[in-house]
């Protein structure tokens, strides 16, 4: 019993912090943080260990973060061109909240 009941609960890849590999907990949005430059969701205690070293920049690329919604959206679209699928999925919800100066 206690195998089948342990099938199937296995977290995807995307759920786990790429700095400490710890699985990042349920509702990702309040635990964690996307990182536009590239594209990788770091937990937030990974995010505030890098800020309180003085690095403002992306805790896993290094890249400076964007300073406006100019520089997200290049960010992005440049991900896109990489055809990244993370990437891709964010550009389609720019476009359907109409964020970042993008045409609903």
């Amino acid at each position: 019993d206690e195998q089948l009941y342990s099938q199937g609960h296995e977290r995807l890849e995307g759920e786990f912090c790429p700095i400490c590999t710890l699985p990042i907990p349920l509702r990702l949005d309040e635990h964690s943080a996307l990182n536009i430059c590239c594209m990788k969701r770091v937990c937030r205690g990974c995010d505030l260990a890098a800020r309180k070293r003085g690095m403002e920049d992306c805790p896993f690329c290094r890249s400076p973060r964007p300073a406006g919604d100019a520089d997200e959206l290049a960010m992005i679209q440049a991900r896109v061109a990489k055809k990244d699928p993370v990437a891709i999925n964010l550009l389609g919800q720019k476009y359907i909240f109409g964020e970042l100066g993008l045409q609903k």
